[in-house]
């Protein structure tokens, strides 16, 4: 293993808000995050490619939009034939591996689109118990599909609580019926020595120590679940933070009137979102989003609870770097594959709402001599180029048909930036819930396929995107350029496989 080759851990969160970090944050305790704040940079501006998460964990492997792809949204899959970088640097030499939440197949196969994430196989704990890759070229992954107590627990995870002795596990989690498991409020009655934190650490932990010992370098994914609603998580976590104590997101009257239709009607307690269904499945955000008081304070309450817990999960696997001695060499980035909605302009979990909160991303960079630490940077940033910046950082080739850019001599302080843009794609049904968002470093234009309604927000005199400026005729110049501004990077972003070689 060679300074030429540095190890790569990747870690995510699932659904976590960009302002979660105890750094940042005094109402949160997250000493790690914390740790790899002063250890590394901070990028405060970085940006999810999609958000809902299997178009951008597919794109955080690929280093491609999901409308290139081809996961583009929930409920369709990676093809397989797509080049990742777990294939890259297997090529390279590395070892890679991805420990936790895949997500990359949904939850029904069909004979045109088979998955290896769905039922009954996800539950097969024979098929389970023989394959650990490869898998979107992870030449070793040990996977989960739940979140808390649903009833897609299975795969590695569950043959690892039997393993434990724990043969009553699906106890704690809900039946296929789709019946939620008993809950005391927020708080889950799974022990947390068989809690998934407690597995994935320990297994991303025994996955970088086998490849140490082996002197090969690796790449590990360590991919958290939560704090992705349901909202439960063990005690002590459940009762860390005292709902009445904390800063609770409130709507602003009045400021959904100037926005698309949807914004409005997610305020109402019965609103009508049939015309907004085409393909019979589940819209995410098309529904009401009102919660009385004392529900959105004690939510809150436990999803900080949740990422306290991952917090610590998170140190674990630091600690284990630093054990093995190979914390030096060892970029470690985390992030998060898309925000989330806690009561910010009234709205819960996600949906079609381009803003802040769900699109922006916690961004945190280490790598001990070479990222500058204690350091905040502005630089636009966003998922889909880790891949590249990965592979640029490993001194390996990026493919040109990557779309995404290297963020390397960002990361290492030589450069202000790499990007001027950010692009956020949402195409959740096929035409009706289709959006684009263009973010540049002040301006955030959001447009809808075959709507004349949009949305415009200045981010700098309005960070708290109040006031939708798409109809306002003092605005009507600016709206013109940043469209032909989003054309011009919907040009820019197309895939180009190979050079021009010839006249004809």
């Amino acid at each position: 293993m060679t300074t030429e080759q540095p190890n790569i851990l990747l870690i995510t969160s699932d659904q976590q808000h960009w302002n979660t970090i105890g750094a940042f944050n005094p109402e949160l305790r997250t000493p790690n995050l914390d740790r790899l704040v002063a250890e590394g940079t901070t990028f405060s501006r970085a940006y999810c490619p999609n958000p809902t998460c299997t178009p951008t964990r597919a794109s955080i492997i690929t280093g491609r939009y999901p409308s290139q792809h081809g996961a583009w949204t929930l409920g369709t899959k990676l093809p397989e034939s797509e080049t990742t970088i777990g294939c890259l640097l297997a090529d390279a030499g590395y070892r890679s591996g991805l420990i936790g939440k895949a997500h990359f197949q949904p939850l029904l196969s069909t004979p045109e689109h088979s998955s290896m994430e769905s039922y009954p196989e996800l539950q097969d704990l024979d098929f389970w118990r023989k394959f650990h890759g490869p898998y979107y070229g992870f030449d070793h992954v040990e996977m989960l599909r739940n979140h808390v107590n649903e009833a897609h627990v299975g795969q590695h995870y569950a043959l690892w609580m039997e393993e434990k002795g724990a043969t009553d596990w699906r106890r704690y989690f809900s039946p296929p019926t789709g019946t939620m498991a008993a809950a005391d409020g927020f708080r889950w009655d799974i022990p947390e020595e068989l809690h998934y934190n407690t597995w994935l650490a320990e297994r991303a932990s025994s996955f970088i120590s086998d490849s140490v010992g082996r002197d090969q370098p690796f790449f590990c994914w360590a991919s958290f679940p939560d704090p992705h609603p349901p909202y439960l998580v063990p005690a002590p976590w459940d009762s860390m933070y005292s709902p009445e104590e904390l800063t609770i997101p409130e709507l602003v009257p009045g400021e959904h009137d100037r926005n698309p239709p949807h914004f409005g009607l997610s305020q109402e307690q019965e609103p009508d979102f049939s015309a907004w269904r085409e393909s019979g499945f589940a819209i995410h955000g098309l529904g009401s989003h009102q919660l009385d008081d004392d529900q959105r304070r004690r939510l809150v309450a436990a999803y900080y609870g949740m990422v306290s817990f991952t917090d610590t999960y998170v140190g674990v696997i630091l600690d284990k770097l630093e054990r093995l001695g190979v914390a030096d060499n060892t970029i470690v980035v985390f992030t998060t594959d898309h925000g989330h909605f806690f009561g910010q302009h009234g709205l819960q979990h996600k949906g079609p709402f381009m803003y802040e909160d769900l699109v922006r991303v916690p961004m945190l960079v280490r790598y001990p001599g070479r990222v500058p630490a204690g350091r905040v940077s502005p630089a636009l940033q966003s998922l889909v180029d880790l891949a590249p910046s990965f592979l640029d950082l490993a001194g390996l080739d990026i493919p040109t048909t990557m779309t995404g850019i290297s963020q390397r001599d960002v990361w290492l302080g030589r450069r202000d930036g790499a990007r001027d843009h950010a692009i956020c794609e949402h195409h959740h049904e096929p035409t009706t819930v289709n959006l684009r968002s263009y973010i540049n470093e002040r301006y955030k234009l959001t447009i809808y396929y075959r709507q004349t309604y949009g949305e415009l927000f200045d981010l700098d005199q309005d960070p708290n995107e109040l006031h939708n400026l798409w109809d306002d005729p003092s605005y009507a110049g600016l709206k013109t350029q940043l469209l032909l501004e989003y054309a011009w990077a919907e040009l820019g972003k197309e895939p180009m496989w190979m050079p021009r070689i010839a006249s004809a």
